[in-house]
């Protein structure tokens, strides 16, 4: 899982790593040795012959060995790095060109220019009020229009069964009250996550329509009032849906304790979650081991440790395997 970015399967991955662990294999060692069926074991060699990765004897029966880990991944690796900087300077150059046409053109179809924090406000809860599935909110540090524990609009929704994800960038928690405002948030069902740095404030409701600042201002930010702009559905929109997700799928989970304090902002001084079976499991499931070789390794069904897995990825807050292992790392449970 750890080398997906390099365009390389679980399954691939655990039999490049048993390679690299053992040198020349066989397909029927290897699919002994990860619980696979031997057609399946010649069929992952094969691709991984393709890719670069593995090279076999001549002679029969075939063995596999693996190619240094440097050539044969390195490589990709770089050209995936390259290719994500130039669609990242293509999206900016993108966002200008829009934002040039845009105001050419009437700025009112697609973007409305909103001064002042009580306009702010007001837009802010009328938008609160007519969601209907989902809210997503980027939290900095000192307010621009409503303070900390202000937005009774979010429990209004929450209690209609609006999902409503926030991510809070370190600095908020300094706030005073801010701790005890996401306590009572999360207990009301938010789903809280926090990063180090955010970039700007937001708030996207139902994927079709969001505010964000266009000149900093308030009575935290620089002097003058805030000047923001409500983008509805277009592709700045979508950009900024983008980059919200972008940021949430690295950030760290937040959860209550039964003390009422919040945990996840830091990793040090945390309880460890996992028992050893769990740390077990994790270990095998983050170096590509099938489910099937892992239960047969520790001695457990293969449900019980689909189970097991499962479990971790709530504790984690993950909704993949991938996410599992990134959280795992930062949380250290590896």
């Amino acid at each position: 899982m750890a080398l997906e970015a390099a365009g390389v399967s679980a399954v691939e991955e655990a039999v490049y790593r048993l390679l690299i662990t053992t040198g020349l294999l066989t397909a029927v060692d290897v699919a002994d040795r990860l619980g696979l069926d031997v057609a399946e074991a010649r069929n992952v060699l094969t691709d991984l012959a393709a890719k670069g990765m593995v090279s076999h004897t001549d002679g029969l029966p075939r063995q596999y060995r693996p190619t240094p880990p440097d050539v044969a991944l390195t490589p990709q690796l770089k050209r995936n790095a390259d290719a994500l900087d130039l669609a990242r300077i293509e999206v900016t150059s993108l966002l200008e060109t829009y934002r040039d046409t845009a105001r050419r053109q009437d700025p009112g179809r697609l973007i409305e220019v909103i001064t002042g924090g009580e306009a702010l406000r007001q837009h802010l809860r009328q938008i609160q009020a007519s969601v209907r599935d989902e809210m997503l909110w980027f939290c900095k540090a000192q307010y621009v229009a409503m303070p900390s524990g202000s937005n009774n609009a979010e429990f209004d929704a929450l209690g209609r069964g609006v999902t409503y994800r926030v991510l809070y960038e370190k600095a908020f928690f300094d706030d005073e009250g801010a701790v005890d405002n996401v306590v009572e948030g999360v207990r009301a069902g938010e789903m809280a996550r926090s990063v180090p740095h955010l970039p700007l404030r937001l708030a996207v409701a139902d994927r079709s329509i969001a505010i964000c600042p266009l000149v900093p201002g308030g009575p935290h930010g620089s002097p003058g009032e805030p000047t923001t702009a409500l983008v509805r559905d277009s592709s700045l929109l979508a950009a900024l849906i983008a980059l919200f997700e972008r940021y949430w799928e690295d950030a760290v989970p937040l959860d209550v304790d039964d003390s009422g304090a919040v945990t996840g902002t830091d990793g040090a001084g945390a309880p460890d979650p996992l028992s050893s079976i769990d740390r077990r499991l994790l270990s095998l499931l983050v170096a590509g081991v099938a489910d099937k070789a892992i239960a047969t390794q520790v001695g457990l069904s293969r449900r019980t440790v689909q189970r097991h897995i499962q479990h971790m990825m709530d504790l984690a807050g993950a909704t993949t395997r991938m996410q599992l292992a990134w959280q795992a790392a930062r949380r250290g449970w590896l």
